[in-house]
C-alpha cells in the first residue's frame, strides 16, 4: 500500500483506525496518557467543519432543511446519521462535503506538531477516504463482529438493524486488517489490548 511522506515533518506518523465501535479512543487515550503521543483526530476535525454559520452547515441546512437542526442550531447528528446510513448517495455527498476539510487540518496541525519525533492520526476512514498518504504506517484496531455490533448498539444506542448499516457502510475488518502495519485485536481484555500496544510501540515507535 502506499504510505505518505509524512516523515518528512515528523520521524513518524501513525494512522490510527479501525473498524467503528472497535476501540480506537481507548487505544488513542493510551498511547497519549502512558506514552505521552500528541493525537490528532479527525473526528474532531469533521465536528469543526460543522460549526454553526460555516459553509458546510449552511449546506447541509440547505440540503436536509432546518428540521435537521437542534434548538441551538447544532446538527441533529441523531437524525443526520439516520439518512446518511439508509442512503448510500447521501453519505457520500456528506463526506465530499466534510473530509477535504479533515485532511486539510490534519495537514495544518501536522505542521505545527513538526518539531514532534512521532503523531498518531485517529482516522475511522482512513482507508475509504484516501488519507494513507498523510501517514507513514497504519494500525488498526479490531474485535470480533459480534464485539463489534454490541458495543456500537450500547455505546451509540442503536438498534441491531441500524448499527449493522454503519458497519457495511466502512471498508470490512478483514481488508482493513490485510492493509495493516499492525493489528490490535480488542476482543478480549483492556489489559490484553495494552500490553499489544506496547509491543507494537517497543517496535515500531523505539526503534
Amino acid at each position: 500500500m502506499h504510505r505518505g511522506t509524512a516523515s518528512v515533518n515528523a520521524s513518524k506518523v501513525l494512522g490510527l483506525t479501525g473498524g467503528i465501535g472497535t476501540g480506537k479512543t481507548t487505544v488513542s487515550s493510551y498511547l497519549a496518557h502512558r506514552y505521552g503521543l500528541p493525537i490528532l483526530d479527525a473526528d474532531c476535525y469533521a465536528r469543526e467543519a460543522v460549526l454553526e454559520g460555516s459553509d458546510r452547515w449552511q449546506a447541509i441546512v440547505r440540503q436536509y432543511g432546518p428540521e435537521i437542526l437542534n434548538a441551538g442550531n447544532t446538527l441533529d447528528r441523531s437524525r443526520l446519521g439516520q439518512i446518511i446510513f439508509q442512503d448510500a448517495a447521501q453519505r457520500q455527498w456528506l463526506e465530499a462535503l466534510i473530509h477535504p476539510f479533515v485532511r486539510q487540518r490534519l495537514k495544518e496541525m501536522q505542521e505545527v506538531l513538526a518539531t514532534q519525533p512521532e503523531i498518531v492520526m485517529v482516522i475511522p476512514l482512513l482507508f475509504e477516504a484516501g488519507m494513507t498518504d498523510l501517514v507513514s504506517e497504519v494500525w488498526v484496531v479490531t474485535c470480533s463482529p459480534e464485539q463489534q455490533l454490541s458495543r456500537l448498539m450500547q455505546r451509540n444506542h442503536l438498534t441491531q438493524q441500524e448499527a449493522q448499516a454503519r458497519i457495511d457502510s466502512q471498508m470490512s475488518m478483514a481488508e482493513k486488517c490485510r492493509r495493516a502495519d499492525v493489528v490490535l485485536d480488542n476482543s478480549g481484555a483492556r489489559s490484553a489490548l495494552y500490553a499489544q500496544v506496547d509491543r507494537a510501540v517497543q517496535k515500531h515507535i523505539s526503534d
